[in-house]
């Protein structure tokens, strides 16, 4: 099994739990970097929330440079020493042509990720549009999400979705491509990405267990 597949020249790569590196032949772009394969070097680093196994300073060095830009969430305030632009629950950036949206993620039900308090980013490039939800609940503010090419879902249960809530959202969000996330580290296994893609199999959604 690769742990990356590409669409349209955007390689995008699951070096584990939450975190993905994406490259075009431009930019590379990190979003949780608490796993990290390689160290090369972000333009941009976007954090969906404050908790140590999303926000990781140490890995957030490793992999900055001079001009890198860093979007994250406020409750990330004191934890990213070299600053960082704060995000909103909706807001709208445009870095070099790709475009960042933010979106609510958190919990129903739940008290690990109350709301208001991290999001989960839609990021434009090339007129694709990749999903990343953060550590979320299926929520009503995924209905609002449209044209996603690839969502990027927390399975693994516990502190997210388990796999039966993130093939519902999925349902929802109708991505062409949707790739099972936050398992096989801290919280969730590789039942839980394939019962997740097994719910999901007749439902026209193709479905990448990367790893």
């Amino acid at each position: 099994m690769s742990d990356s597949f590409s669409i349209d020249g955007i390689n995008i790569q699951w070096l584990g739990h939450a975190s993905f590196k994406i490259k075009t032949n431009e930019k590379v772009i990190y979003i949780d970097p608490y796993i990290l394969k390689d160290a090369e070097k972000a333009d941009l680093i976007l954090i969906t929330h404050d908790h140590y196994d999303h926000c990781d300073a140490e890995k957030i060095r490793m992999i900055k440079k001079e001009n890198t830009k860093i979007f994250a969430p406020e409750s990330c305030s004191g934890k990213i020493p070299e600053g960082f632009e704060p995000v909103g629950q909706s807001d709208t950036k445009v870095l070099d042509g790709i475009k960042i949206q933010t979106i609510p993620s958190y919990n129903i039900g739940k008290s690990f990720h109350p709301k208001g308090r991290g999001v989960g980013f839609v990021i434009e490039i090339n007129e694709k549009k990749i999903y990343h939800a953060g550590d979320t609940d299926k929520i009503p503010e995924m209905k609002s999400l449209s044209d996603i090419d690839v969502a990027l879902l927390p399975v693994g249960g516990t502190y997210t979705m388990n796999a039966q809530e993130a093939a519902e959202a999925a349902k929802a969000i109708k991505p062409k491509i949707a790739i099972p996330m936050h398992w096989g580290s801290i919280v969730g296994s590789r039942k839980d990405a394939e019962d997740f893609a097994e719910l999901l199999k007749d439902s026209g959604i193709d479905v990448k267990i990367l790893g």
